[in-house]
Parts: C-alpha cells; sequence; structure tokens
C-alpha cells in the first residue's frame, strides 16, 4: 500500500519534477502537432493567445458527438492547461489520485503553485474539481484556492476533503487508521480471511483508500470573453500540503428566473441567508400552493432544511440552479426509524408507495446540497426520494448527498430530465423495485460512490424504462450505468467514463435478488472510454461492458447495437457466471450488432459462461492479447466451449474470423495486458 500511496502522492525532488514536467510538455506539445493522433494533450494550449483543448469525458469531443448528456458548460482537463505543477497519471489502478481523475490523469500543486485554463467561450461560471489531503484522523481539512482572471485576483475558493477520503471495506469508514471493519471477511491482500488465521495478518494502514476527489462551484461575478485566462493558484499560505485539479468547467449562466404569480416562500418566513431552519415556510407555502392552485417560488438564496419535505400534487420551483440552493445537515435521529435510518437530512420525499405515493409533483431549478460523509445503507438521506409518480425532476444540481434519487416504486411515469448529480456515497439515480414508464435524460453524473445509473427490479420487476443521453463519469466503485432485471429496458446514446474499482460502464447483472429479464433489453448508441476494472477477488479484468448471470439465467433477448467501447482497460465484451452457478445458470440470446471497439487491453470478447451470443459489423482494432478468450463453463469438453459465438458477418480487423467458431475453447483466462493507444476517428 505505500507503494500506491506513493504513486498518488509523489514526492519527487523539485529539480526533478521540474525535469519531469518539462519532457512530458515538451513531448504532449509534439503530439499535438499535425499529423500527431487526434485526442492527444497539447501542452502549449493554455498558453496565453493559443487555442484550449475543450474535452467531454477527457475525449475529443468529435469520437462522442450526438451521445451523452446536453450540458451548458465545456470541459478542460487540467493536463492540458499551462502550469508549473506536475501532471500524475495515467493510472487505472484503484486507490491512486490518477485513476480516480478524469481522464485517469490530473495535476498536483504544491503551494505556490498554479494551474492555468484559457476560456473557450464566454463564461461567468466555473466548476473545480479537485483533491486535497485528508486530516491524519480522519474527517477532512479545508485549504484555499485563490482564482485569478487574467494575472488579476478576483476570488478565493475554500476547498475542503470532508466529504472525501473513505477507507477499509464495504461500506467503508471515515478513519484512515481503522482496523478491518471484517475481519471475517476473504481479503485478498493476503489471500486469506484474517480472523481465521494464526497470527492475524497485519494490514497495512490507511487500507484501501478511495473517494478523493470533490468539486465546488462558483460565480465569477461578470462575465469573462472566449481567450481570458482563468488560473487557479495553492497560495503559499494553503493549509493543504498538495492540491490537486482535475479539471475546470467554464459556463455562462443566464440572470436568475423569477416567478411572480407564485407562493413565494419569503412570504412564509423563508430565511434566503441560511441562517435559520426554513423547512416549516417551505412547509407552509406548499400548502399553500395545494390550496391555491400555484406554484412554490424559491427565490435566489441558501435554505436551511434539516429534514424531508413531503411533496405531493405540488410545483416547486427556484431562480436556477446556481441561485437557489437547498442546503442541510446531516441529523442524527433519536432513535432509529421504521425504515432503519439513523440519521436524517435535507430531501424532497414522495409518499411512501404502500401509502399510495405521491403523483404529480414537479421539482425544477435549485440545488439539493446535503451533508453525508459516510455510507449507512439504512439511512433515508437522499437528495429525492419515495414514491413520485406521474412527476418531473428538471434542472436540478445535488451533491453530498447518499444517493442523488432513489425512488421506491410501484410508482409509474417520473421524467428526470438536464439535472447534475455529483459527489454521491452511493447511487445518483435508482429505480428501485416496481419502477415503471419512466425516463433519465440528458442528467450529467461524476463521481458517485456505486452505481451511476442503476434500475433495480428488486422483489418487483421494472418496466419499459430508460436511460438516455445521460454522461457518467468516474464512478468510484461499481458500474457507470446498472440493469439488475426488468422488463424491456433501453440504455440509449449515453457516454460512460472512467470507472474505478469493481465494475464496469454497463452492466447487466442478475444478482442483488433482482427478477428476471424479460421482454427486450436493448442497449443502444452508447460509448464507453477507459471503462473495465480489475476485480479484486476474481483477480480478472472486467469488461466495458458486463454480463453477469449471479442469481439466475440471463435470457431475455438482449440486443446491443451502435455501441462504441474506446480505450477498453482489459475487455470490451464480458459475459460471466459465478463459480459457485456456473453450471446452474447460462447467458443467451445476446446479439451484437453495428458495433466498433478501439482498444482492448485484453480482448475483444471474454466468455465465462455457458450460452451464446451472435456479432454482426462488429469491427475491431488494436487488440491487445487475443479476439476471443472463451473459457466458457470451465469444463473444456472433447466437443468445444459451453459458450457459442455466432458469425453473422461484416466483423472487420480479424478478432472473430481468425477463430475456429462457434464454440472454439481460446481460454487464456488472465492474459497480459497491453495498454492499447488512444483512441481516434474510426
Amino acid at each position: 500500500m505505500k507503494r500506491i500511496i506513493r504513486a498518488a502522492l509523489p514526492h519527487t525532488p523539485r529539480r526533478r519534477r521540474r525535469m519531469v514536467a518539462a519532457v512530458l510538455a515538451l513531448a504532449t506539445a509534439l503530439a499535438a502537432l499535425p499529423g500527431a493522433p487526434a485526442g492527444a494533450a497539447a501542452r502549449e494550449t493554455g498558453r496565453p493567445g493559443t487555442r484550449p483543448v475543450v474535452t467531454r469525458a477527457a475525449l475529443d469531443p468529435q469520437l462522442v458527438a450526438g451521445r451523452g448528456a446536453h450540458v451548458d458548460f465545456l470541459e478542460q482537463e487540467a493536463e492540458n492547461a499551462a502550469t508549473d505543477g506536475e501532471v500524475i497519471g495515467p493510472d487505472r489502478n484503484a486507490y491512486t489520485l490518477p485513476s480516480e481523475a478524469s481522464g485517469r490523469r490530473a495535476v498536483r500543486l504544491d503551494p505556490g503553485e498554479h494551474v492555468e485554463f484559457t476560456l473557450p467561450a464566454a463564461a461567468n461560471a466555473i466548476t473545480v474539481r479537485y483533491s486535497i489531503p485528508d486530516a491524519p484522523a480522519g474527517g477532512g481539512i479545508t485549504a484555499p484556492l485563490d482564482v485569478a482572471v487574467n494575472g488579476k485576483r478576483i476570488r478565493t475558493m475554500t476547498l475542503t476533503s470532508q466529504y472525501a477520503w473513505l477507507y477499509n471495506q464495504y461500506p467503508f469508514s471515515n478513519d484512515p487508521n481503522a482496523d478491518l471493519l471484517h475481519p471475517d471477511w476473504w481479503i485478498t491482500e493476503c489471500s486469506c480471511v484474517p480472523a481465521a488465521t494464526t497470527p492475524y495478518p497485519s494490514i497495512e494502514k490507511p487500507f484501501r483508500p478511495s473517494h478523493f476527489y470533490d468539486e465546488q462551484r462558483l460565480l465569477l461575478g461578470r462575465t469573462y470573453r472566449a481567450g481570458d485566462r482563468i488560473r487557479l493558484t495553492a497560495p503559499p499560505r494553503t493549509t493543504a500540503a498538495w492540491t490537486v485539479v482535475d479539471l475546470l468547467d467554464s459556463e455562462l449562466v443566464g440572470p436568475p428566473r423569477v416567478r411572480l404569480l407564485a407562493a413565494n416562500v419569503l412570504a412564509f418566513g423563508a430565511d434566503p441567508t441560511g441562517a435559520r431552519d426554513s423547512a416549516p415556510a417551505i412547509e407552509r407555502a406548499i400548502a399553500f400552493a395545494r390550496r391555491t392552485r400555484l406554484p412554490v417560488y424559491l427565490p435566489p438564496g441558501t435554505y436551511q432544511v434539516n429534514r424531508h419535505i413531503v411533496v405531493d400534487d405540488v410545483t416547486i420551483e427556484g431562480a436556477g440552479s446556481w441561485y437557489t440552493i437547498v442546503r442541510g445537515r446531516e441529523v442524527a435521529l433519536p432513535s432509529p426509524a421504521p425504515d432503519g435510518s439513523v440519521h436524517t437530512g435535507v430531501g424532497f420525499y414522495g409518499r411512501d408507495a404502500a401509502d399510495g405515493g405521491s403523483r404529480n409533483v414537479h421539482l425544477s431549478g435549485f440545488a439539493i446540497e446535503g451533508d453525508v460523509r459516510e455510507r449507512i445503507d439504512t439511512d433515508q438521506v437522499n437528495g429525492i426520494g419515495g414514491a413520485l409518480s406521474d412527476s418531473t425532476i428538471d434542472g436540478l444540481h445535488i451533491r453530498h448527498t447518499k444517493v442523488g434519487v432513489w425512488l421506491d416504486g410501484p410508482m409509474r411515469n417520473v421524467r428526470i430530465t438536464n439535472t447534475m448529480i455529483v459527489d454521491q456515497i452511493a447511487d445518483a439515480v435508482n429505480f428501485h423495485t416496481g419502477v415503471t414508464d419512466s425516463l433519465v435524460a440528458h442528467t450529467f453524473v461524476r463521481n458517485t460512490g456505486d452505481d451511476g445509473l442503476a434500475m433495480w427490479s428488486e422483489t418487483t420487476a421494472n418496466a419499459r424504462n430508460r436511460f438516455d443521453h445521460n454522461t457518467v463519469q468516474s464512478p468510484v466503485l461499481a458500474n457507470g450505468i446498472a440493469i439488475y432485471g426488468g422488463t424491456d429496458t433501453t440504455v440509449s446514446n449515453n457516454l460512460v467514463a472512467d470507472p474505478v474499482r469493481e465494475g464496469s460502464a454497463i452492466q447487466v447483472g442478475s444478482r442483488f435478488g433482482a427478477e428476471p429479464f424479460t421482454g427486450h433489453l436493448r442497449i443502444t448508441g452508447n460509448t464507453t472510454a477507459r471503462a473495465g476494472t480489475w476485480e479484486l477477488n476474481w483477480k480478472i479484468g472486467l469488461g466495458a461492458i458486463w454480463f453477469y448471470a449471479l442469481d439466475r439465467s440471463i435470457d431475455a433477448r438482449i440486443e446491443v447495437v451502435g455501441d462504441a467501447y474506446l480505450d477498453n482497460t482489459y475487455n470490451a465484451i464480458m459475459l460471466v457466471s459465478e463459480w459457485a452457478v456456473k453450471d446452474l445458470y447460462s447467458i443467451s440470446d445476446v446479439h451484437f450488432r453495428d458495433v466498433r471497439v478501439d482498444g482492448t487491453g485484453t480482448s475483444v470478447v471474454s466468455a465465462r459462461t455457458a450460452g451464446s451470443a451472435s456479432f454482426e459489423n462488429v469491427d475491431a482494432r488494436h487488440v491487445g492479447a487475443v479476439g476471443v478468450n472463451n473459457c466458457g463453463s470451465f469444463h473444456f469438453t472433447p466437443a468445444g466451449s459451453e459458450f457459442t459465438l455466432a458469425d453473422l458477418g461484416g466483423n472487420d480487423g480479424g478478432w472473430l474470423a481468425d477463430w475456429q467458431l462457434p464454440n472454439t475453447i481460446t481460454c487464456d483466462d488472465r492474459p497480459p495486458v497491453v495498454p492499447p493507444p488512444p483512441p481516434s476517428r474510426w
């Protein structure tokens, strides 16, 4: 662990660091000359008078055109900006700062150092994604970051690590010095169950540090022009030994939205300074609005709310998520609630489905900022929760809650659109149990502690839901998009990048007690980047898209059409059953068509299950090991693998035609990883 931490927090002597930075700057500048591969970093682009590098999920935007969320900001990676700091990464190994950074690289600043971005368009607001150290005993610190424009300091941001730095085994600890939370669990680091060994093995601390990053938004006070320079400096006075800047998002925010004909919460006693609890005033405004059929309006300000606001048949509008902020503390309950919660916190909740749920709820134009710093799975400390049928959630910004939006059905017809959900301890969105005819679209997710977007058909199947045109970046644990059972589901036109640990960009999983897959599952037009993580317990690399039969077979018709899997860490496509059930369950009726694979560390397809899949017009290049790694269910019968690959033609790149199909055993279970070149236009 010491070696990994040193890689994350380098302490190279100053002169050597300057030399390394200079060499990197020269190499990346040369890479950007005419004829260099598309997407190559251009070190000189952050300097005055040069063209800034704008990316999407650290990719050339042309590689992901038409995919992912439509957002109002422009993204610039710190490693492409001018700096006297040190570029760290790339690194895809969990528990390091580069691995959790967008694009797997970032810039480390020592006190007095800076990184400078050139604005690509007019902007009056920025978002900085950053990391600073934890306190020695956990709990976080604060530190300043100076913001200057064209050489003149205009603001000082106060950064915090109070919502970052988790350690240990699931569900994790804030204490870097804690002993194992579960000494009776298998630990890969010692290949043992510690509690069953004599002597008890020593696990180096801090054990499995993760969740390093946070982000902060800042209104600049005026509009700056394209070409103006935004400099972020870790000042000499900083309390942080180092500051890592991952990226800067710049945006031109419009004026606050004004709603005159509405139940204005100020008229009911709400405090826009955040000094007093505004929950009772907001509830009085909601009651009045329901009687008069008016919307509730939250004008610009910060409103303190430390518990759930129950919503039903009401519209609540803010002045815009940059202007209207509903913020609250996490509050310990005097005794556990019936649902097991031991805390409450800020959130807008529909009534429980068992009580009939809520309907006709419309939330828009405000931010929800929680105070969740630890993961307690029984706690209902989500930004939005309950059951919300025939409802809309639009234009919100949600951060520092457990889950941004966790909806417990049965319920139907909720639409989540144009929303940002960042810095969550667990998921961003989860459709849980009997959610039907619902949509998440043009929603941007970054830095979740579990699945970014999930549909979980526990006890009752979800049906006819869509995740469409969303962006999910850097889920620290688990998957970008996860579908656990359900009927007639569509995952389309999404952009998913940089899963860090024990997950994939897209997972189709028969697990967690989910109801079976039925009808059609359509996965169409998605792009993934730098996906597929190391599975800690299996000690194998996962695929960018991962099919997992654990609780039962997956045999609904699945169509994967038009996806692009870019710069895959290991496999592009993986189909697997758990070893204990490999002779019970299989994965079949999966069909891949018009798919492009640009770079794999190992294989295009890895099959570790019985079943079948077909492939038509699946093109691949820069394949690291073998095109097909077909282990079947590991019986290695004379008749071949228990998994059959059907070649329907047009599969360019030689990855499939080179093998004796349909079920030749080509089982190299852990082939050497060959890092692929950066993706480029096909």
